[in-house]
């Protein structure tokens, strides 16, 4: 009787799986890539708003020539605040937060769509700013996992 709890008590023991914690790869650097773009993209949205806050002449079509006839302070409001929230963000995902994740993939495609938007007025800023925001998107979705399992 004795025997056969030795024999339990090691089975139990055999068929625990091992703890392992999943090894951080080369390619974590992407996420720390992805917040470091939010917050640049985020300077590009805030200096965006403010231009279109102070300087409606500056852009190469009169506000009705863009896709939404929006007046360029409502643009400018638009990107500043966007511009706001992805920077708060990107530093989010530096810190490993998860929420930063998820909030980070809507608000770059929010600023993405934004910029689509707004490309009449500023062609080659808005592709810029399109551009970094699929590469983020890329970053978080591909490799947002990882992030967690490395320690900077």
């Amino acid at each position: 009787m004795a025997d056969t709890s030795r024999r339990s008590e090691a089975a139990q023991t055999a068929r625990r799986e091992p703890a392992y914690e999943e090894a951080a790869t080369g390619w974590a650097g992407w996420v720390v890539f992805a917040g470091v773009m939010m917050i640049l993209v985020a300077a590009f949205q805030v200096v965006q708003g403010l231009v279109a806050l102070v300087n409606d002449n500056y852009y190469v079509v009169t506000s009705a020539g863009l896709v939404l006839n929006l007046d360029y302070t409502v643009w400018g409001w638009t990107h500043l605040i966007l511009g706001v929230l992805i920077g708060l963000t990107g530093v989010g995902l530096l810190a490993g937060n998860t929420a930063a994740r998820v909030a980070g993939v809507v608000l770059a495609g929010l600023s993405a769509l934004v910029n689509l938007v707004f490309i009449a007025a500023y062609p080659v800023w808005s592709m810029i700013v399109i551009a970094l925001d699929v590469i983020v998107i890329y970053a978080i979705v591909v490799h947002g996992r990882e992030l967690k399992s490395t320690t900077y």
